[in-house]
């Protein structure tokens, strides 16, 4: 008699089963590797402080990533996220100038982020451009104002106050940034995950036509993802201009692609339709322990971006190469 190999549905295994064949469970075993390798790696890896301050590796681009997840899920995406970090820090420092209250500051930042955030909306929602085209062009646009603006110089003469949201620690060796990321990781997972807006994101991104045929306002939840995104690189610019203490055009330079990347890696189909923020939560963990690693073992900056470019690549295309091969 021969064996005959039971396969179970999907729909009939457990929420365990189902949880430890997710993508979610595959990373975090990869971190889990990734920490322990590090540990052996580096000999300064374990030390407290110096894992408070591998953090800084990915608050600032994770807090953007999750409003970046939402967007992705919807089937839109936003290229500018690094410029408009760029615009806001050149506002912020542009008013520290005339010694206004941190407060002013911050709301500065802030409110550019919108700002940009609402303008991409704009062009994608009602003139009804595709979004990888206008954030391509207003990443240049936002970047551009910053060097037209400060040249080869810089801004600064922040408030002594104002350092708190880039280097302040609220217990210990947890910083103010890490509490951050790990409140807007459970704002943007509820907001995702449980609420009606969330299923309006989905839908959106699995089927926009449908979803519009079903009484969700399509454009009017992308306005709203467009500008979440503008107001989280508005976040990330206020924590990095305190951070490093000082604005320059430069600010934050390439960190779309480390934004992207981090989504995709965390489960985020590129093409929208599914993802989760627990996924981009971990993916921001595995990404940040990598170039902390890295950095201890003293490789080179450059190294990194290829290393980024290579794993961007690789998770794209990673489902494709198993789907074929299933074949």
């Amino acid at each position: 008699m021969s064996h005959v190999e039971r396969i179970i549905p999907d729909r009939l295994q457990s929420p365990f089963q189902k949880r430890i064949k997710s993508w979610e469970s595959l990373l975090l075993a990869v971190a889990i590797g990734i920490f322990i390798a590090n540990s052996f790696a580096s000999p300064y890896f374990l030390n407290a402080w110096n894992l408070s301050d591998a953090t800084f590796n990915f608050t600032e681009k994770a807090m953007i990533a999750f409003a970046m997840a939402l967007l992705i899920v919807a089937g839109e995406i936003d290229l500018s996220v690094a410029s408009i970090i760029a615009l806001s820090s050149t506002a912020m420092g542009a008013v520290a100038q005339f010694d206004v209250s941190t407060l002013t500051i911050v709301l500065t930042g802030l409110s550019v982020g919108v700002i940009c955030g609402a303008f991409n909306a704009i062009l994608v929602t009602v003139m009804g451009l595709p979004s990888i085209v206008v954030t391509i062009g207003t990443m240049s646009l936002f970047r551009g104002i910053s060097y037209i603006v400060l040249g080869d110089q810089a801004f600064r003469g922040y408030p002594r106050d104002f350092a708190f949201f880039g280097q302040g620690y609220v217990f210990w060796v947890i910083s103010f940034e890490f509490v951050l990321f790990v409140v807007l990781a459970v704002i943007y997972g509820v907001l995702l995950h449980k609420t009606n807006f969330g299923r309006a994101v989905y839908a959106i991104g699995n089927n926009a036509t449908g979803a519009l045929f079903s009484g969700i306002r399509v454009n009017r939840v992308k306005f709203i993802l467009f500008v979440l995104t503008g107001l989280m690189s508005g976040v990330a610019a206020v924590c990095l201009t305190s951070r490093l203490g000082s604005t320059r055009p430069s600010i934050g330079l390439g960190m779309e692609l480390e934004v992207v990347t981090m989504v995709v890696l965390g489960g985020v189909n590129i093409l929208g339709g599914s993802g989760s923020i627990p996924g981009v939560v971990i993916a921001a963990f595995v990404m940040g322990m990598v170039t902390f690693g890295l950095g201890l073992l003293n490789v080179p900056g450059i190294v990194m971006s290829i290393f980024i470019g290579a794993l961007l690549i690789g998770v794209i295309a990673l489902p494709r190469l198993w789907a074929m091969w299933r074949k």
